[in-house]
Parts: structure tokens; C-alpha cells; sequence
């Protein structure tokens, strides 16, 4: 009886736990289900994502296509162009060698420099003439001029070179200047004429008298002197007038422009000090270079402080004022002396025009042509009684040390 009452006990609690465990499965099942779903949906918004990605990336690939054939097209074009240009170009690295160039480049230096240091190719082929910025080029017997720009780029690190060729140009410009100096000598022809034939009669007149044949010596020594006196007017008239015409300057460097003011000041002071007058420098142009011939930029200067001087009175001053500007240097030679006419202003700087008695009328035509050699200006103001003023305007020398560095 008791066994037969714990079998009824034991399948009680059989079914019980059957029951629990279906109810466990039923739950277990729906949340099976419900995660199924939730995953099927998670599919379905992850293929459409990658739809959507795979559409977006077939439109990324078609602009960078696009965009890959633009710049292809655009890189042909610029080295079409930059092998069509009239400039000569020359990548520079940031070694200092050069990387690339261009066919106008090869033509124009008559070889090719890829792999040579621009540094020491330009030192050994280049060389700055008169004319500020322009260069010329010598390579066996090839002769041109250029002129030379350069540009940095900071992000890759190299320099680009540019050769203008302006020979041409050059050669225009020399061809001018030398058929104005043909027209300048016509003109001049009847006024040197008169130059040369004043002092030649009276040196021939003075040798005449030497000829006497009961001449005393002291006579002859009078007029020997008298007839060398005028001989010597009749060179320096013919030194300056070849100086003139010669339009070129002799061999030109970087000059320091204060070492020429004070040598032009040192030879007029010797002459005109123990006159009463005083020759003050002002020199607010330390350190300034012009490309010039030393000897004959100072005899110019010396040339404008001899005419002031001449103007002036004893106890007055002359000033030479070295002013220095952004890209040129100024000589300024300013006296107080009784001052120009507007009459013989207007004609100062003409060949063989001069007020002066014993003048030639040659030294300030020589003094502009010389100034204008070297690219430069030189302009006069006057006031009358109160003095005038010279001022020469010459451009300074670039920095070649720099340029060549960053070549």
C-alpha cells in the first residue's frame, strides 16, 4: 500500500516537471523566434547597405576614372606646352641638380644640363652685363642674352628656372644706340670743327714764332709753353670727344658707390678747398652696389663737383649726397651757388654747348651718355641765386650670391 502510494508520488512529480519543461521550451522557442527575426531584418538592412555602399563605391570609381583621364589629358597638355614654350625651363631639385628641362631650354644653352648643378653651370656660362637683370650667356661660340626669373616651390621642394631669350631685343637696342651716336657726331661735326680750330691756329701762330730767327730765350720759352698749353687743350678736346662717341664703358663690376664718391671727392677737395670751399659727404648709402667702371663713374661725379664748385663762392658749400633706395642708388651733388637759366637748361647736357669761356661743352654730354650706359639717369634742377641740383639715379646690383644659392 505504501509502495503503491509513492509510485503515484513519483509520477505526480514526473508530470509536473514535463510540464515545466515544455512551458521552458515554449519560451526558449519564442525567443529563438523573435531573434530569427530580428536577425533576418538585420540581414535584409545590411544587404541593402551593402547595395547602397556598392552603388555609391561604382560612383567614387566612375568620378576617379573621370578625374584620372582629366589630369592624364591635362598633364599631356602642359608637357606639349611647356615643350612648345619660347622660355627655356629648368626644374632644379632641392640638391641643387638639375632634374629637367625643356627643348627650348636644350636649344637655348646648346646642351643638354639634366644631371649637372645649376650652381656651377651657371657660374662657368653666365655672366651680368651693364643692363641690370639681363645676363649673358657664352658656351664655345654660342653667345646669347637672357633673362632669368626663378620661382620656389615650398611643397615638392624644387625651383623652377626661366630663360627669356632677349637677345634679339639686345642686339635692337645696341643697334639704336649706335645709330644715334652716328646722328649725334653729324650733328656735332660743325661745332668740333670750331673747337679744334681756335687752339690749332694759335698753337700754329706760337710755332710760327718760334721759327724767328733772332728769337730771345725767354720768348721762346713763352711761346713754347703757350703752343704746348694749346696742343694739350687740343688732345683733352679729342680724349673727350672720343669718350663720347664710344657709347660703351670700359670693363664694368660691383662697385661699392660710397669708395667712388669719396675718390671723386678727394681729387676735386685738393683743388678747391685752399679756394675757400668746402665739399661735405652725406652718405646715407653704406654699402650699396652699382655695376660700373670705378675710374669712370668717379671722373663723372668729379665732373658734377668741379661744375658746382665753379658755381660757387668762397665760404659756400657743396654737398654729395649718397641716397639709397629700394632698387636703385642716388648720387645727388647740390650747390648754392647763382644757378642755371631756364634758357641754358634746357640744352645743358648738349654736345659742345657751354657757357663757361675755355670750356669744351663735352663733360656733362659725356657724364649723361656714360650713366645711361650703365642704365641709369641723371636729371638737373636749378633755381636761380639760390643753387642747383644733380642727381644720378643708377640700380644696384642684385644679390648674386643669393640668386646663385638658390639656383
Amino acid at each position: 500500500m505504501q509502495k503503491r502510494q509513492s509510485n503515484k508520488d513519483a509520477f505526480f512529480v514526473s508530470i509536473k516537471e514535463s510540464q515545466l519543461n515544455s512551458k521552458e521550451l515554449e519560451e526558449a522557442f519564442t525567443l529563438f523566434t523573435e531573434a530569427s527575426h530580428q536577425l533576418s531584418n538585420a540581414y535584409a538592412d545590411l544587404q541593402q547597405d551593402v547595395a547602397t555602399l556598392t552603388g555609391q563605391l561604382a560612383v567614387a570609381n566612375g568620378n576617379l576614372k573621370k578625374q584620372y583621364e582629366e589630369k592624364a589629358v591635362l598633364s599631356r597638355r602642359l608637357t606639349l606646352l611647356l615643350d612648345r614654350l619660347p622660355a627655356g625651363v629648368v626644374e632644379v631639385a632641392e640638391s641643387g641638380v638639375a632634374v629637367r628641362c625643356n627643348q627650348r631650354a636644350h636649344d637655348l644653352l646648346n646642351q643638354s644640363i639634366i644631371g649637372l648643378s645649376w650652381v656651377e653651370f651657371f657660374t662657368q656660362f653666365f655672366s651680368e652685363v651693364s643692363e641690370s637683370g639681363i645676363w649673358r650667356f657664352q658656351n664655345q661660340d654660342v653667345q646669347a642674352y637672357f633673362s632669368i626669373e626663378q620661382v620656389r616651390i615650398e611643397e615638392e621642394s624644387v625651383s623652377v628656372v626661366l630663360l627669356h631669350d632677349v637677345t634679339a631685343s639686345v642686339e635692337m637696342r645696341e643697334t639704336l644706340q649706335r645709330n644715334s651716336r652716328l646722328v649725334a657726331m653729324g650733328e656735332m661735326a660743325a661745332g668740333l670743327a670750331h673747337q679744334l680750330r681756335t687752339p690749332l691756329a694759335a698753337a700754329l701762330l706760337y710755332v710760327g714764332h718760334l721759327q724767328r730767327e733772332q728769337l730771345q730765350d725767354s720768348d721762346r720759352i713763352r711761346f713754347s709753353a703757350k703752343a704746348i698749353d694749346r696742343l694739350q687743350r687740343l688732345e683733352a678736346l679729342v680724349q673727350n670727344m672720343l669718350l663720347f662717341v664710344r657709347g660703351k664703358p670700359h670693363e664694368v663690376a660691383a662697385i661699392d658707390i660710397s669708395d667712388v664718391a669719396l675718390d671723386a671727392i678727394s681729387e676735386v677737395k685738393s683743388v678747391f678747398e685752399p679756394a675757400g670751399l668746402s665739399i661735405v659727404l652725406n652718405n646715407q648709402g653704406s654699402g650699396c652696389f652699382v655695376l660700373a667702371n670705378f675710374k669712370e663713374l668717379s671722373g663723372a661725379i668729379g665732373n658734377l663737383l668741379e661744375n658746382a664748385c665753379q658755381a660757387s663762392v668762397p665760404g659756400q658749400q657743396v654737398i654729395c649726397s649718397i641716397v639709397q633706395c629700394e632698387s636703385a642708388v642716388e648720387i645727388v651733388v647740390q650747390d648754392y651757388g647763382a644757378g642755371i637759366p631756364d634758357a641754358v637748361l634746357s640744352r645743358l647736357f648738349e654736345p659742345f654747348f657751354t657757357t663757361r669761356k675755355g670750356g669744351t661743352g663735352l663733360g656733362l654730354a659725356i657724364v649723361r651718355n656714360l650713366i645711361s650706359s650703365y642704365g641709369g639717369e641723371i636729371s638737373v634742377t636749378s633755381t636761380p641765386n639760390l643753387g642747383s641740383v644733380f642727381k644720378i639715379c643708377l640700380p644696384r646690383v642684385p644679390d648674386t650670391t643669393k640668386v646663385l644659392a638658390q639656383s
